[in-house]
């Protein structure tokens, strides 16, 4: 099965990940929500090709995570902001930033850290349910499964 006809699946999971589903994207992502914005930028700060950024830009522009706004006329530039289907991927990268620190641990200093705006301490982030404020574990949740 190719990335893109996952959007045309049953399960959540395959639907998201036919969105933000590689490498590269989920590292573009990153950087739009450092404030880094424009296609120069991301490419100097991850390695990658012009090709590469280039196609997953347009495919998050294509699936309205990111907007393309022109800042300059000539020659035309372009930035990259995150909508609000974007934004609300804030708590996935943040959810991957602890998992990596809690699992993947870096070798020397981590090079991004979560830090409270209210107390600058180091966050420590927690999926809760709305509805109880209960933490979400493995051990808390079914899933059922359609079809199962």
């Amino acid at each position: 099965m190719k990335w893109d006809e996952l959007k045309h699946e049953d399960c959540p999971v395959a639907r998201g990940l036919s969105v933000i589903g590689d490498r590269w994207t989920m590292l573009v992502l990153r950087d739009c929500f450092l404030g880094i914005r424009r296609f120069d930028q991301i490419q100097a700060r991850l390695g990658i090709t012009r090709h590469v950024l280039a196609d997953r830009l347009r495919k998050l522009e294509a699936e309205n995570v990111l907007r393309r706004e022109q800042y300059q006329d000539r020659p035309a530039r372009f930035e990259y902001r995150l909508t609000d289907k974007g934004k609300a991927l804030y708590p996935v990268l943040v959810s991957l930033i602890a998992w990596s620190e809690q699992n993947v641990p870096a070798e020397g200093e981590s090079g991004i850290s979560l830090l409270s705006r209210e107390t600058g301490e180091k966050l420590r982030p927690v999926l809760t349910d709305a509805a109880t404020g209960k933490p979400i574990t493995h051990r808390s949740v079914t899933v059922r499964v359609k079809g199962g």
